[in-house]
């Protein structure tokens, strides 16, 4: 009995900061789920005081797609919260499955995934800790009927972040589900929660995630300084235009991303109907044109006729030249007579690129040596920002 009212039975699960519990209500008798905070955390005051606001906060938030919060006390030194308990299996539960789970399920559950993020930034709560383990889905691929998935776990995350309290057997915040804006130490918005959204969508779909990595160095270089394939690459059941969707949330501009989890909704549901999410809806959308980008990970879908994957519109023909249409001169005439020219340019050319390709991999292997002699360490027992801090810190010393 803990709290003087719930019976705790089964446990649930268990990790560095908790250990969660079936419970039975013995007063307004129901099933519940208590969670009991680890003694390494309850004997910490800061964050006991921290967590106890949050988990008032959090217990405000009523929402479809967001474990309810009952109630929060302490007990001979043991703090606990009371949830509602949900009976299905968690995203990294249904990870451990061996195919991906179907692009129209991975959509339903990122709809409702927002839908839960957009009403809890609306009242100011950004959850900072998105990832498999805290999203709770019932039905569909977790069992029958209608798929529901509810977001948990907001307070903890919020607590833990700003107490720096080093772990035992978990990561807060796991440094894959990290928006590059959270290693650069700045403050997390409701982008940063559509980020660390995407990356667990891309997992769903593909199984893997955007940026692998056995250590925080590895990690830090390749989200720098690289960009992930569309998960179309590792599984062609995915739509190429769903698979744009979940690109845009990964864009490591906040700017370019989704602007909202609203946005991200319909971007998704969009996608799943086949249309182009790279581009903006209509003339005054709030939508970011990504395709003003150089570079993009996805190839938008064909709207000209221009050829696939060229990124450019079709161009008007030549117009002739006044010096071709006073001489009479023709191009296949004026071709010919520049050969020797064009040959020698051609082999002017050729050899700046093989000096240039010599001087990239010369940087490739200092950067590989470099990168080689970084310890590879275990990410449990940090705190997001201890995470982030060291992200930024190698990021530093191999950039300059």
């Amino acid at each position: 009995m803990i709290g003087g009212r719930y019976e705790l039975g089964e446990k649930l699960g268990s990790g560095g900061m908790s250990n969660v519990y079936r419970a039975n209500d013995q007063v307004l008798e129901r099933t519940v789920a208590v969670k009991v905070l680890a003694e390494h955390l309850s004997d910490d005051e800061r964050f006991v005081a921290r967590f106890r606001r949050e988990a008032l906060a959090v217990a405000r938030l009523v929402h479809p797609n967001i474990v309810q919060v009952y109630d929060t006390g302490e007990d001979e030194g043991r703090y606990f919260i009371v949830m509602e308990c949900v009976d299905g299996r968690s995203g990294a539960q249904l990870l451990k499955g061996d195919a991906a789970i179907e692009p129209s399920t991975t959509v339903e559950i990122g709809v409702q995934a927002c839908a839960g993020l957009e009403y809890a930034h609306r009242h100011g709560i950004i959850h900072r800790d998105v990832k498999p383990g805290n999203l709770m889905i019932t039905g569909g691929p977790a069992g029958e009927g209608e798929t529901t998935c509810k977001l948990t776990d907001f307070g903890i995350a919020r607590a833990m972040e700003q107490t720096r309290i080093t772990q035992v057997g978990s990561v807060v915040g796991t440094a894959a589900y990290l928006a590059p804006e959270q290693v650069r130490g700045e403050e997390a918005t409701p982008a940063t929660d559509v980020y660390a959204l995407g990356v667990v969508l891309y997992q769903f779909l593909t199984g893997r995630l955007p940026y692998e990595g056995s250590s925080l160095a590895e990690l830090a270089v390749r989200q720098q300084n690289e960009k992930p394939l569309s998960p179309t690459t590792y599984n062609a059941d995915v739509p190429e235009t769903v698979g744009a969707a979940v690109m845009r949330a990964l864009e490591h501009d906040p700017a370019i991303r989704f602007g909202s989890a609203a946005e991200m909704s319909d971007g998704l549901q969009r996608g799943l109907r086949g249309e182009d999410v790279t581009v903006p809806l209509a003339a005054g959308s709030t939508e970011t044109n990504v395709m003003a980008r150089a570079e993009t990970a996805t190839r938008p879908l064909e709207r000209t006729s221009r050829s696939v994957g060229s990124g450019m519109p079709d161009l008007p023909p030549p117009v002739p030249s006044p010096v071709e249409g006073r001489t009479g001169i023709s191009t296949r005439t004026r071709k010919k007579r520049s050969a020797p020219a064009r040959f020698l340019r051609f082999l002017g050319g050729l050899l700046a690129v093989i000096v240039i390709a010599a001087v990239v991999a010369g940087g490739v292997i200092a950067l590989t040596d470099r990168t080689a002699t970084v310890k590879v360490r275990d990410w449990a027992g940090q705190s997001v920002d201890q995470l982030a801090g060291e992200l930024r810190d190698y990021v530093r010393q191999n950039t300059r």
